[in-house]
């Protein structure tokens, strides 16, 4: 069952997704996802927002690809690549921390997310890869938030190597990750201590240390919508189209 799910315990809200498909996000997915965050960023009681997706295996496959290969035009095509256009603007917009809990790998949208988190954790088996440039796109909504939190050097590895997995101590080196746990328990029980500690702290100091942390990005909002416009535009091309394929065709 796909769904977007918030649970909320004294000042600490946390959102859950899910989808079938390894918690790879649809299209409606994404509209509900960022809605939600706008919405607890509105909400006074809410200090601090955790974002994880279900089970224990992929955080996130990163775009439906059953939607992907529908792309048919230059509208379609930027209407899907700014989904996760959407999600990454309102996690930079929402006026709380966004804590991220990467459980398992992230591809390609997926790694974005956790990029534009302000804090992640994650496992040993939260192993991350970008593999655009295989089926002749780029990860180019996501790209400002990857160089944000790790770098021009990580992202120029991570896109022109497209069929290679970055392990989690390497996705830590480069910044993407505050702390790898062995396991999934042990993450839990850290990311408990932590959001209830950085709860504690006054609404104030968190809305202006969010506001700092993310004062040099005023151009995101139309710049990954540019960027959707230009994947768009290459997922048309027969290169891509090809590559797209079931592969039993």
């Amino acid at each position: 069952m796909d769904y977007v799910y918030t649970t909320t315990t004294d000042s600490i809200a946390t959102v859950e997704f899910a989808s079938e498909q390894a918690n790879a996000l649809s299209m409606e997915l994404l509209q509900r996802l960022a809605k939600e965050l706008d919405t607890l960023s509105a909400d006074k009681r809410i200090k601090v927002v955790i974002l994880r997706s279900k089970g224990e295996k992929a955080f996130c496959a990163g775009a439906f690809f059953d939607e992907l290969v529908q792309v048919d035009s230059l509208e379609s095509g930027q209407r899907f690549f700014s989904g996760f256009a959407h999600v990454l603007c309102a996690i930079r917009r929402c006026q709380k921390p966004v804590i991220g809990r990467a459980h398992g790998k992230a591809v390609g949208g997926g790694v974005g997310i956790l990029a534009a988190c302000d804090y992640v954790f994650a496992t040993e088996a939260a192993s991350i890869r970008l593999p655009e440039l295989s089926i002749g796109i780029g990860p180019f909504v996501i790209a400002p938030a990857i160089e944000r939190k790790m770098g021009v050097g990580a992202l120029a590895e991570l896109s022109l190597a497209p069929d290679l997995w970055k392990n989690a101590y390497w996705a830590e080196r480069k910044g993407l990750y505050a702390s790898v746990f062995e396991n999934i328990a042990d993450m839990d029980k850290e990311i408990d201590y932590f959001s209830q500690r950085l709860a504690s702290y006054p609404m104030e100091s968190l809305v202006a240390i969010k506001q700092i942390l993310w004062k040099d990005t005023p151009s995101w909002e139309p710049l990954l919508f540019e960027n959707a416009q230009i994947t768009g535009r290459l997922a048309l091309s027969p290169y891509t189209k090809e590559k797209l394929k079931p592969k039993n065709k």
